[in-house]
Protein backbone atom coordinates (compact mmCIF):
# COMPACT_ATOMS: atom_id res chain seq x y z
CA UNK A 1 0.00 0.00 0.00
CA UNK A 2 3.00 2.30 0.23
CA UNK A 3 3.42 5.10 -2.26
CA UNK A 4 6.26 4.84 -4.73
CA UNK A 5 8.27 7.40 -2.75
CA UNK A 6 7.74 7.23 0.99
CA UNK A 7 8.78 9.54 3.77
CA UNK A 8 10.30 7.35 6.47
CA UNK A 9 9.26 8.31 10.00
CA UNK A 10 10.68 6.86 13.21
CA UNK A 11 7.93 5.60 15.52
CA UNK A 12 9.01 4.78 19.06
CA UNK A 13 6.89 2.61 21.32
CA UNK A 14 7.25 0.07 24.10
CA UNK A 15 7.56 -3.67 23.39
CA UNK A 16 4.24 -4.25 25.16
CA UNK A 17 0.95 -5.82 24.10
CA UNK A 18 -1.01 -2.54 24.20
CA UNK A 19 1.41 -0.65 21.93
CA UNK A 20 1.81 -3.64 19.60
CA UNK A 21 -2.00 -3.85 19.42
CA UNK A 22 -2.26 -0.13 18.59
CA UNK A 23 0.22 -0.28 15.73
CA UNK A 24 -0.74 -3.67 14.30
CA UNK A 25 -2.18 -2.14 11.12
CA UNK A 26 0.98 -0.11 10.52
CA UNK A 27 3.31 -3.03 11.27
CA UNK A 28 1.43 -5.27 8.83
CA UNK A 29 0.71 -2.60 6.18
CA UNK A 30 -3.07 -3.01 6.49
CA UNK A 31 -4.16 0.62 6.05
CA UNK A 32 -3.24 3.44 3.64
CA UNK A 33 -0.32 5.46 5.00
CA UNK A 34 -0.46 8.36 2.52
CA UNK A 35 3.17 8.29 1.51
CA UNK A 36 4.55 7.71 5.00
CA UNK A 37 6.55 4.67 6.00
CA UNK A 38 6.94 3.94 9.71
CA UNK A 39 10.15 2.53 11.17
CA UNK A 40 9.12 0.92 14.46
CA UNK A 41 11.63 1.43 17.28
CA UNK A 42 10.84 -0.72 20.32
CA UNK A 43 12.34 0.45 23.61
CA UNK A 44 11.19 0.70 27.22
CA UNK A 45 9.33 3.86 28.18
CA UNK A 46 12.12 5.35 30.29
CA UNK A 47 14.49 5.11 27.30
CA UNK A 48 11.87 6.65 24.99
CA UNK A 49 11.33 9.47 27.49
CA UNK A 50 15.06 10.17 27.52
CA UNK A 51 15.27 10.08 23.72
CA UNK A 52 12.37 12.52 23.52
CA UNK A 53 14.28 15.05 25.64
CA UNK A 54 16.87 15.00 22.84
CA UNK A 55 14.25 15.18 20.08
CA UNK A 56 15.55 12.03 18.41
CA UNK A 57 12.34 10.43 17.09
CA UNK A 58 9.63 11.71 14.73
CA UNK A 59 6.81 10.13 16.72
CA UNK A 60 7.11 8.44 20.07
CA UNK A 61 5.24 7.18 23.06
CA UNK A 62 6.13 9.18 26.18
CA UNK A 63 5.04 9.26 29.77
CA UNK A 64 2.72 12.19 30.48
CA UNK A 65 5.21 13.10 33.22
CA UNK A 66 7.95 13.32 30.58
CA UNK A 67 5.80 15.54 28.35
CA UNK A 68 6.52 18.37 30.80
CA UNK A 69 10.18 18.13 29.71
CA UNK A 70 9.71 17.67 25.95
CA UNK A 71 6.82 20.01 25.06
CA UNK A 72 9.29 22.47 23.51
CA UNK A 73 10.06 19.83 20.87
CA UNK A 74 6.86 17.76 20.63
CA UNK A 75 3.10 18.21 20.36
CA UNK A 76 0.66 15.70 21.85
CA UNK A 77 -1.27 13.57 19.40
CA UNK A 78 -5.00 13.36 20.15
CA UNK A 79 -4.88 9.55 19.98
CA UNK A 80 -2.65 6.98 21.64
CA UNK A 81 -3.37 7.75 25.29
CA UNK A 82 -2.89 5.19 28.03
CA UNK A 83 -5.26 6.10 30.85
CA UNK A 84 -5.69 4.37 34.19
CA UNK A 85 -9.47 4.50 34.45
CA UNK A 86 -10.05 3.21 37.99
CA UNK A 87 -6.73 1.33 37.99
CA UNK A 88 -3.08 2.16 37.44
CA UNK A 89 0.46 1.68 38.71
CA UNK A 90 0.65 -0.16 42.02
CA UNK A 91 3.01 -0.45 44.96
CA UNK A 92 3.41 -4.17 45.69
CA UNK A 93 5.46 -6.10 48.21
CA UNK A 94 5.55 -9.24 50.32
CA UNK A 95 3.24 -7.49 52.78
CA UNK A 96 1.00 -4.44 52.80
CA UNK A 97 2.40 -1.14 54.09
CA UNK A 98 0.82 2.18 55.01
CA UNK A 99 1.87 5.45 53.39
CA UNK A 100 3.91 6.31 56.48
CA UNK A 101 5.64 2.90 56.46
CA UNK A 102 6.48 3.19 52.76
CA UNK A 103 8.43 6.38 53.47
CA UNK A 104 10.90 4.19 55.37
CA UNK A 105 11.15 1.48 52.67
CA UNK A 106 13.28 1.17 49.53
CA UNK A 107 11.00 1.35 46.50
CA UNK A 108 11.99 -0.13 43.12
CA UNK A 109 10.69 2.24 40.42
CA UNK A 110 10.63 1.83 36.61
CA UNK A 111 12.21 5.23 35.84
CA UNK A 112 12.13 8.75 37.22
CA UNK A 113 10.39 10.22 34.16
CA UNK A 114 7.51 7.75 34.22
CA UNK A 115 4.04 8.95 35.15
CA UNK A 116 3.97 6.19 37.77
CA UNK A 117 6.90 7.86 39.56
CA UNK A 118 5.21 11.27 39.45
CA UNK A 119 1.95 9.78 40.74
CA UNK A 120 3.92 8.09 43.55
CA UNK A 121 5.40 11.45 44.59
CA UNK A 122 1.95 13.06 44.57
CA UNK A 123 0.49 10.23 46.66
CA UNK A 124 3.34 10.22 49.17
CA UNK A 125 3.26 14.02 49.34
CA UNK A 126 7.05 13.96 48.99
CA UNK A 127 9.57 14.80 46.30
CA UNK A 128 12.06 12.21 45.05
CA UNK A 129 14.69 13.69 47.38
CA UNK A 130 12.58 12.73 50.42
CA UNK A 131 12.22 8.96 50.05
CA UNK A 132 14.40 5.97 49.22
CA UNK A 133 14.11 4.45 45.74
CA UNK A 134 16.15 2.50 43.23
CA UNK A 135 15.59 2.59 39.45
CA UNK A 136 15.07 -0.87 37.93
CA UNK A 137 13.89 -1.85 34.42
CA UNK A 138 10.11 -2.29 34.66
CA UNK A 139 10.28 -6.00 33.82
CA UNK A 140 12.78 -6.66 36.64
CA UNK A 141 10.83 -5.05 39.50
CA UNK A 142 9.35 -8.32 40.78
CA UNK A 143 12.86 -9.78 40.85
CA UNK A 144 14.13 -6.73 42.77
CA UNK A 145 11.44 -7.19 45.44
CA UNK A 146 11.77 -10.96 45.70
CA UNK A 147 15.57 -10.80 45.95
CA UNK A 148 15.52 -8.07 48.60
CA UNK A 149 17.13 -5.38 46.43
CA UNK A 150 14.00 -3.36 47.27
CA UNK A 151 11.29 -3.70 49.91
CA UNK A 152 8.45 -2.89 47.50
CA UNK A 153 8.06 -2.21 43.79
CA UNK A 154 6.16 0.32 41.71
CA UNK A 155 4.70 -1.81 38.92
CA UNK A 156 3.43 -0.76 35.51
CA UNK A 157 2.32 -2.58 32.35
CA UNK A 158 1.25 -6.21 32.67
CA UNK A 159 2.70 -6.51 36.17
CA UNK A 160 -0.60 -5.03 37.33
CA UNK A 161 -2.26 -8.30 36.29
CA UNK A 162 0.45 -10.79 37.27
CA UNK A 163 1.79 -9.60 40.66
CA UNK A 164 -0.23 -12.22 42.55
CA UNK A 165 1.67 -14.96 40.70
CA UNK A 166 4.75 -13.62 42.50
CA UNK A 167 3.08 -13.91 45.90
CA UNK A 168 2.93 -10.12 46.29
CA UNK A 169 0.21 -7.88 47.72
CA UNK A 170 -0.87 -4.32 46.94
CA UNK A 171 -0.28 -1.40 49.29
CA UNK A 172 -1.87 1.16 46.96
CA UNK A 173 -3.29 1.35 43.45
CA UNK A 174 -2.42 4.87 42.31
CA UNK A 175 -5.10 4.85 39.61
CA UNK A 176 -7.81 4.16 42.20
CA UNK A 177 -6.40 6.89 44.47
CA UNK A 178 -6.22 9.45 41.65
CA UNK A 179 -9.83 8.82 40.63
CA UNK A 180 -11.02 9.20 44.22
CA UNK A 181 -9.17 12.50 44.57
CA UNK A 182 -10.18 13.91 41.17
CA UNK A 183 -13.88 13.32 40.60
CA UNK A 184 -13.41 10.00 38.86
CA UNK A 185 -10.97 11.27 36.23
CA UNK A 186 -8.56 8.67 34.81
CA UNK A 187 -4.88 8.80 35.74
CA UNK A 188 -2.98 9.97 32.63
CA UNK A 189 -0.04 7.63 32.11
CA UNK A 190 1.20 7.74 28.53
CA UNK A 191 0.60 9.41 25.22
CA UNK A 192 2.00 9.70 21.73
CA UNK A 193 3.79 12.85 20.57
CA UNK A 194 5.02 14.16 17.22
CA UNK A 195 8.07 16.31 16.57
CA UNK A 196 7.30 19.97 15.91
CA UNK A 197 9.78 20.03 13.04
CA UNK A 198 6.93 18.64 10.94
CA UNK A 199 4.57 21.24 9.50
CA UNK A 200 1.10 21.43 11.13
CA UNK A 201 -0.60 19.96 8.03
CA UNK A 202 1.85 17.03 8.04
CA UNK A 203 1.31 16.48 11.77
CA UNK A 204 -2.43 16.28 11.15
CA UNK A 205 -2.03 13.77 8.32
CA UNK A 206 0.27 11.56 10.42
CA UNK A 207 -2.07 11.90 13.40
CA UNK A 208 -5.03 10.71 11.31
CA UNK A 209 -3.01 7.72 10.09
CA UNK A 210 -2.07 6.68 13.65
CA UNK A 211 -5.68 7.06 14.80
CA UNK A 212 -6.79 4.90 11.86
CA UNK A 213 -4.32 2.21 12.98
CA UNK A 214 -5.78 2.17 16.50
CA UNK A 215 -9.33 2.05 15.14
CA UNK A 216 -8.40 -0.80 12.80
CA UNK A 217 -7.16 -2.87 15.73
CA UNK A 218 -10.29 -2.17 17.76
CA UNK A 219 -12.37 -3.23 14.74
CA UNK A 220 -10.25 -6.37 14.18
CA UNK A 221 -9.57 -7.23 17.80
CA UNK A 222 -8.88 -11.01 17.60
CA UNK A 223 -6.21 -10.61 14.88
CA UNK A 224 -4.65 -7.58 16.59
CA UNK A 225 -4.50 -9.37 19.96
CA UNK A 226 -2.87 -12.36 18.28
CA UNK A 227 -0.21 -10.00 16.89
CA UNK A 228 0.25 -8.39 20.32
CA UNK A 229 0.74 -11.77 22.03
CA UNK A 230 4.38 -11.93 20.89
CA UNK A 231 5.05 -9.09 23.38
CA UNK A 232 2.96 -10.54 26.21
CA UNK A 233 5.42 -11.62 28.90
CA UNK A 234 3.96 -14.32 31.15
CA UNK A 235 0.47 -13.79 29.74
CA UNK A 236 -1.81 -16.10 27.81
CA UNK A 237 -4.26 -14.83 25.22
CA UNK A 238 -7.08 -14.06 27.68
CA UNK A 239 -4.88 -12.08 30.05
CA UNK A 240 -3.24 -10.25 27.15
CA UNK A 241 -6.68 -9.38 25.80
CA UNK A 242 -7.67 -8.04 29.22
CA UNK A 243 -4.48 -5.96 29.45
CA UNK A 244 -5.00 -4.52 25.97
CA UNK A 245 -8.56 -3.59 26.95
CA UNK A 246 -7.27 -1.70 29.99
CA UNK A 247 -5.05 0.58 27.93
CA UNK A 248 -6.48 0.64 24.39
CA UNK A 249 -10.06 1.88 24.53
CA UNK A 250 -12.16 5.00 23.96
CA UNK A 251 -9.53 7.13 25.73
CA UNK A 252 -6.97 5.91 23.19
CA UNK A 253 -8.98 7.04 20.16
CA UNK A 254 -9.25 10.55 21.60
CA UNK A 255 -8.50 12.03 25.03
CA UNK A 256 -11.73 14.02 24.95
CA UNK A 257 -12.40 16.86 27.38
CA UNK A 258 -12.04 14.64 30.46
CA UNK A 259 -8.75 13.19 29.31
CA UNK A 260 -7.34 16.64 28.62
CA UNK A 261 -8.55 17.86 32.00
CA UNK A 262 -6.90 14.92 33.75
CA UNK A 263 -3.53 15.84 32.18
CA UNK A 264 -3.95 19.49 33.20
CA UNK A 265 -4.65 18.43 36.78
CA UNK A 266 -1.85 15.87 36.92
CA UNK A 267 0.84 18.22 35.66
CA UNK A 268 -0.74 21.21 37.40
CA UNK A 269 -0.60 19.52 40.80
CA UNK A 270 2.95 18.40 40.06
CA UNK A 271 4.00 21.99 39.34
CA UNK A 272 2.25 23.35 42.44
CA UNK A 273 4.16 20.85 44.60
CA UNK A 274 7.49 21.66 42.97
CA UNK A 275 7.81 18.31 41.19
CA UNK A 276 8.14 19.71 37.64
CA UNK A 277 9.87 22.96 36.67
CA UNK A 278 7.08 24.96 35.01
CA UNK A 279 3.31 25.06 34.57
CA UNK A 280 2.60 23.00 31.49
CA UNK A 281 0.59 24.27 28.55
CA UNK A 282 -0.91 21.40 26.56
CA UNK A 283 -0.39 21.54 22.82
CA UNK A 284 -2.41 18.99 20.88
CA UNK A 285 -2.32 18.34 17.15
CA UNK A 286 -5.68 19.66 16.00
Amino acid sequence: MQAATSTILTLGHSPDPDDAFMFYALAKDLIPTHGFQFQHILQDIQTLNERATRGELDITAVSIHAYAYVSDKYALLPSGASMGDGYGPMIVGKQKYSREELLTKKIAVPGTMTSAFLALQLWLGKSAREFNYVVVPFDQIFQAVNSGVADVGLIIHEGQLTYQNEGLVVSVDLGVWWGQENNGLPLPLGGNVIHKKHAPATRKQISDTLTASIQYSLDHRPEAVLHALQYARDMGRDLADKFVGMYVNHWTIDYGDKGRESIRRFLGQAFERGLIPHRQELEFVQ
